[in-house]
Parts: structure tokens; C-alpha cells; sequence
């Protein structure tokens, strides 16, 4: 299984327990001194209603590091379920030293934060005695420090580049957009800005999604908010510059699925080097994809990556760069915080929206030194 994306994985209290470790029959399930509860089992309509609410992003996460700790348990002959503290301590303290195979680097603090919430919620999830993390916390608050001082800029989130309009310009050029490919990502770019979607958000499109808009001012995109767990209808307008503009990019790649015989399901989908639609794909002899060739999330990521690539624009670009990009956009344009985030299906006062608005504002007239100046010169003027 690849390493999760932080960026796609969402917030969650519960996961799936398929594939996780068994208990050992030798270990105590419960609480020393405490006794089983008669009702404390769910029937299986039940576990899969806890399911369905979780993101897929997160029930992958949390398994991949749960089984990568269960398997360092392992070698270590200790128990991954119900873990000790001092396990937990000791493993992320492990992390801290051991480089990756991927990188050649150790995770960084905030993925060992993750790593963390994953242990224990899968305790909560399987009733489990969760287990005291404060000495696994101690350790990735001494790693962070350790890294600051060293300059390393591991020490600081590893957050997407935003893909402001100027970006998106950039990147969108480098596009054939007279091809069915070409007018796939043009569409997928300019779409998952205008409508500041995650990328699983913005690949579960289907073309029955766009409804437009009775005035023709645009169309209206129903967006699934993985977070929120909400439906969010979002306007689009036609842009002012077509070569920007999502609807009419949407329309195209609309148009050209339909001249393939693809009216319905779908309105991201995966495509060969000659153009095919949903070609089958194989691993080791079984077949592999959705059904239907609705791309993945890191298929968005990959499309993204690549026409930055082209573009020469340096950074970290994945799907998320477009909605970061948004709130760096409107926000720039003068959007006030709260229309940013309910377009973008944030819940207000959200901290991940604050956080981007902060660096949007960075050199912005919000930024309190630029109102000091502001005032300073209009004191002058008066005077």
C-alpha cells in the first residue's frame, strides 16, 4: 500500500477493522479489574453504517500505519494490541531515526502526529484499553525542536503549493486542449480550483454533478464535503478569461465524453497513452481500478504534478494544490474569510482555512504593518 497523502486523509474517531492484527488469545482484552459488558457488541448493519462514515483516505491511512507498527511490535516481541505507552514512546521514538526507503529521510513531526492519533483510534475502534501517548507526544516535541534548531526544513508542514490563477495560467498552456486528455486535465484544473476541492472530492464527479445554471451564468457543481460529510451545492461562473474558465473547459471535456459514447457516471476518467477510455488494468493477473475508470485522487495528484512539471514551476504540487490555491486567490481578490470558506465547504472558523487566509495574507493589506503604513500615510497627508 503507497504512503497517504496527509492532505487527503480526514479526521476520523472510528475505522475498519479488516486486515488489522488479531488480539492475541493470551492478552487481556479489557481493563484490568474490569468486567465485559453484555452490550457492548454491534450487529453488522451497524458496523457497516460506523464504515460508511468514515473517508476512504482515512481508513487507508490509519491501516497503513497500524500495520507497519503491529509489524515493528513483531520484531520487538511486543504486544501492538492493546498496546503499552512505553510501546508507542519506543516506536516513535524508532521513527525519529529510521530513514525511508521512499525519501532516504525520516518521517516528518506531523506525519508522527498522525501516526499517533492512528494507534490509538484504532484502540477506540476495537474497544481496546486506549493506550497513554504523552511520552510518544514528548518525543516528536523534542524531534521537531531538534530539527528547527538544525534548519531542517522537515521541522516545518509539508503542505502543498497553492495554485494560484497566475499558476494555473502556466500550467493550463502547456495543455493540448484539442485532445480528449487535453481537455481531461484543462477541465480537472481549472474545475477543482474554481470549486476548491480536495482530490477525492473533485475525482467523485460525475457528469450528472453539473447542473446549469437557468440565468446562464454558469453551473452549479454538487460537491460530496469528505470532511463535513455534507452535500455542498457550489456555483461556478464563466470566467472573465476563457482561457481560465471552468465551465467552459467542463463543457468541453463534456462534450468530447460524449462524442465517445460517455453521457453518464464519471466525468474524470482514467485514459491510456493513445487517448482510450478506462483502459483495464492489471496487477499480477487481477484486475485493479474502478470498474467504471473513474480516476483515483493520486491520479488527479499525478495530472497536476505533471503540468506544473512542464510549466518549470517549482514546489510541491498534488490535487490539493488547487484548493489551497483558491483560498490564495480569493483572498487576494479581496473575498472576505467567510464566503472563502462556505464556498469552499469549510465550517467556520475552521483552523486549516485560518491557516491558509494567514499566508494568503502574508503581504496583503490585512497584514498589520501594511495598516500601520496606510495609516502613517494618511497622518501625513493631513498634516
Amino acid at each position: 500500500m503507497p504512503e497517504p497523502d496527509p492532505e487527503e486523509v480526514i479526521d476520523a474517531e472510528l475505522v475498519d477493522d479488516t486486515n488489522l492484527p488479531a488480539i492475541p488469545d493470551h492478552h487481556p482484552t479489557l481493563i484490568p479489574g474490569s468486567q465485559n459488558d453484555p452490550d457492548a457488541w454491534l450487529p453488522p448493519e451497524a458496523q457497516q453504517d460506523i464504515a460508511a462514515g468514515i473517508a476512504d483516505a482515512t481508513r487507508a491511512a490509519y491501516e497503513h500505519h497500524f500495520k507497519a507498527f503491529a509489524n515493528w511490535c513483531a520484531t520487538e516481541s511486543r504486544r501492538p494490541l492493546p498496546a503499552a505507552g512505553d510501546s508507542v514512546a519506543a516506536y516513535i521514538s524508532h521513527l525519529t531515526r529510521t530513514p525511508r526507503e521512499k525519501t532516504g529521510k525520516p518521517y516528518g513531526p506531523a506525519t508522527l502526529d498522525s501516526i499517533i492519533a492512528a494507534i490509538r483510534t484504532v484502540h477506540r475502534d476495537r474497544k481496546q484499553p486506549v493506550p497513554e501517548t504523552k511520552g510518544a507526544r514528548q518525543v516528536v516535541t523534542g524531534y521537531r525542536a531538534r530539527l528547527s534548531k538544525a534548519k531542517d526544513p522537515a521541522s516545518r508542514p509539508n503542505k502543498t503549493s497553492p495554485a494560484k490563477r497566475d499558476v494555473l495560467r502556466r500550467a493550463v498552456r502547456t495543455l493540448d486542449r484539442t485532445t480528449l486528455a487535453g481537455k481531461r486535465d484543462a477541465a480537472l484544473l481549472l474545475l477543482g480550483h474554481a470549486c476548491a476541492t480536495r482530490g477525492g472530492e473533485l475525482v467523485a464527479r460525475d457528469i450528472e454533478s453539473l447542473i446549469p445554471d437557468p440565468e446562464g451564468r454558469g453551473f452549479t457543481v454538487k460537491v460530496y464535503r469528505q470532511k463535513r460529510k455534507i452535500w455542498q451545492d457550489v456555483g461556478v461562473f464563466y470566467d472573465e478569461d476563457p482561457e481560465l474558465c471552468a465551465v467552459r473547459a467542463t463543457y468541453a471535456l463534456v462534450d468530447a465524453l460524449k462524442d465517445e459514447g460517455h453521457t453518464t457516471g464519471p466525468l474524470f476518467l482514467r485514459m491510456d497513452r493513445w487517448g482510450y477510455l478506462a483502459p483495464p488494468m492489471k496487477r499480477k493477473g487481477k484486475t485493479i481500478g474502478d470498474a467504471t475508470g473513474r480516476m483515483t485522487p493520486q491520479a488527479a495528484s499525478d495530472v497536476v504534478e505533471r503540468a506544473m512539471a512542464r510549466a518549470g514551476e517549482p514546489g510541491r504540487w498534488r490535487s490539493h494544490s488547487l484548493r489551497r490555491g483558491f483560498v490564495n486567490t480569493a483572498r487576494e481578490a479581496g473575498a472576505d474569510i467567510v464566503a472563502i470558506g462556505r464556498h469552499g465547504g469549510w465550517a467556520d472558523g475552521s483552523k486549516a482555512l485560518i491557516g491558509y487566509i494567514e499566508e494568503a495574507d502574508i503581504f496583503s493589506s490585512s497584514n498589520p504593518l501594511a495598516q500601520i503604513n496606510e495609516a502613517e500615510r494618511n497622518r501625513r497627508g493631513n498634516s
